[in-house]
């Protein structure tokens, strides 16, 4: 992928969405796809990124809503050498619940592992952020909505704080803005953007 969009030019921008949900697969999958992939992508793009370049990572308000992890977990994956990252003792399937604990568990690695990265990325004068959407209507979102979780997608849609889903153009208009001239000053971040779902979620009314 990066030889054919460096035959092309120069590479100045990355926007990586590839990821598969919690009804889409097992824990293992999940893993493999949506923390070990998301960590191939950011290593190789950032060993060529262009200077004034700048990425952008969909990560999701899942990684939010997984309780705190130690200091050391937190280091652990952020900055644990990629073709070593599916051996920690935390990503052991015997140490994950289920697939939506394995999705948590890469989602809220995507967005560690992005801070990490924009240090390295930093040194090519180049950027990188993360994205948490909450439910966007996608295939993926779909996808969920009519599987074993879809009662809770839909109680969390009707209770957060806007009462709706987001649209694909809404998280294209955070990224745009992180992307550009607009969002120079913004790298290693991560916005979480879910309607209130996660606010909701540890601090509203029916919190037990």
């Amino acid at each position: 992928m990066i030889k054919v969009a460096q035959r092309l030019g120069d590479v100045a921008g990355l926007i990586h969405t590839a990821g598969v949900s919690p009804s889409q697969a097992s824990p293992e999958t999940i893993l493999k796809v949506d923390l070990y992939g998301t960590a191939i992508v950011l290593e190789e793009f950032g060993n060529i990124i262009s200077e004034g370049g700048s990425g952008v990572v969909i990560a999701s308000q899942s990684g939010h809503r997984l309780e705190p992890l130690s200091t050391e977990q937190n280091k652990a994956l952020a900055t644990t050498p990629t073709e070593e990252l599916l051996a920690l003792p935390m990503l052991q399937l015997n140490n994950v619940r289920d697939s939506l604990h394995a999705y948590q568990l890469s989602k809220r690695g995507n967005s560690l592992r992005v801070m990490a990265e924009a240090v390295r990325w930093g040194k090519r004068g180049a950027r990188i952020n993360t994205i948490s959407p909450g439910i966007i209507i996608t295939p993926l979102a779909k996808d969920e909505l009519n599987g074993p979780r879809g009662d809770g997608y839909r109680k969390m849609i009707n209770s957060c704080a806007v009462g709706r889903a987001g649209t694909p153009d809404e998280v294209g208009n955070v990224a745009n803005l992180l992307m550009g001239q607009d969002g120079a000053f913004i790298t290693g971040s991560d916005v979480l953007m879910d309607g209130g779902v996660t606010a909701e979620y540890w601090y509203g009314d029916n919190k037990k």
